[in-house]
């Protein structure tokens, strides 16, 4: 009996319809998009021609301007560039080895504990060079503009978080290194550090001028709305999938499913539909639970919890939009649902 075909195609769950929260857009998402963009392809002379198309094709600003549609101009650009930067890390994390991505660590978190000024670091195997490299003078961009308006609260979250982010991907790194596939629970812990979430959701509370109380933070009812908010946003595996198949990359939900669960393509994706489906009631169930720590408090966390729902309707969203996971095909792609397999080593970002 011959063997039968891979499948040359999924179809994707309709997220978009169960999905109830309403999208809004930043009245001047394109102005800010378009000078954010421009601030990391001048801040980036080494960017290759390709990489630099790529950068205009990702629309990051686009995904900021859903994402924290109620800031101010100025806010919500220091967030694009921060979310346009993230994307740029990410794409260099994927080249670079564990010692790579340690060192590019270094590089960026000393621009956010010494935002004044660049004072490479001497100690031993953590060495930087006498000229600070790009990502440090563009994490010094963002992030002295940043601090100017950002409340202590939010700035010391962002900087834990980011940490976090970077201690995640040298995992990832090494996980790539040695060709190891992690189980679908080892996975789902680190991706919610290299997802970025966490400190872009920080992020809500500059944007909005916010500094929530510690104890409102750390509380469960916040705290699982927040995970429900990352886990949605990082289940957009399902979107990247094809892309990141084609280059052989299994740090994906999808790939890990069907190596350690031995599910079909098509069933690891309506696995992740229904997890999607799973988060969005968690996270509306959550909402009703919310308590009340007086009136100023609670003014605050309401404007916190509908910058997370802003995130998840806003992500979902813009998957279609930017070229990053469809190419061009992101309209049509939302419309049918129908995705064809990538060739291998076809690329698309």
């Amino acid at each position: 009996m011959p063997v039968p075909s891979p499948p040359g195609h999924f179809v994707l769950p309709d997220l978009v319809s169960h999905c109830p929260f309403p999208l809004t857009r930043h009245a001047h998402a394109e102005a800010v998009a378009a000078a954010s963009d421009k601030w990391l392809d001048e801040g980036c002379p080494e960017l290759l021609p390709k990489k630099r198309a790529a950068l205009y094709g990702l629309k990051s600003g686009i995904l900021t301007a859903h994402c924290y549609p109620d800031a101010d101009d100025e806010r919500l650009r220091v967030v694009a560039d921060f979310l346009v930067y993230l994307f740029h890390l990410d794409n260099i994390s994927d080249k670079l080895a564990v010692h790579g991505t340690e060192q590019l660590a270094n590089v960026v978190m000393n621009a956010h504990w010494l935002p004044e000024r660049y004072a490479p670091t001497r100690s031993p195997g953590k060495e930087q060079p006498a000229e600070e490299l790009s990502p440090g003078r563009l994490a010094r961009s963002y992030w002295s503009r940043c601090i100017q308006g950002a409340k202590p609260g939010p700035q010391a979250r962002f900087k834990e978080n980011l940490g976090l982010f970077f201690e995640a991907v040298q995992i990832q790194t090494a996980d790539r290194d040695n060709g190891v596939t992690p189980d679908l629970e080892s996975y789902i812990s680190i991706r919610r550090d290299t997802s970025g979430c966490k400190p872009s959701f920080d992020l809500i509370e500059y944007a909005m001028g916010l500094d929530l109380p510690e104890y409102v933070v750390e509380h469960p009812i916040i705290k699982a709305l927040n995970q429900a908010a990352n886990d949605l946003v990082t289940y957009v595996d399902i979107f990247s999938y094809n892309v990141e198949q084609s280059r052989g990359d299994t740090h994906n939900m999808i790939p890990i499913l069907m190596t350690h669960r031995n599910l079909t393509l098509q069933q690891a994706v309506d696995y992740v539909g229904d997890l999607c489906r799973d988060q969005i009631s968690s996270f509306m169930e959550n909402e009703k639970r919310i308590p009340s720590w007086g009136q100023d408090v609670d003014r605050e966390v309401a404007v916190y919890v509908k910058g997370l729902r802003d995130w998840i309707v806003g992500s979902l969203h813009w998957s279609f939009m930017t070229e990053r996971y469809f190419g061009k095909a992101g309209f049509e792609v939302k419309k049918s649902r129908f995705v064809e397999l990538l060739p291998a080593k076809q690329r698309l970002e």
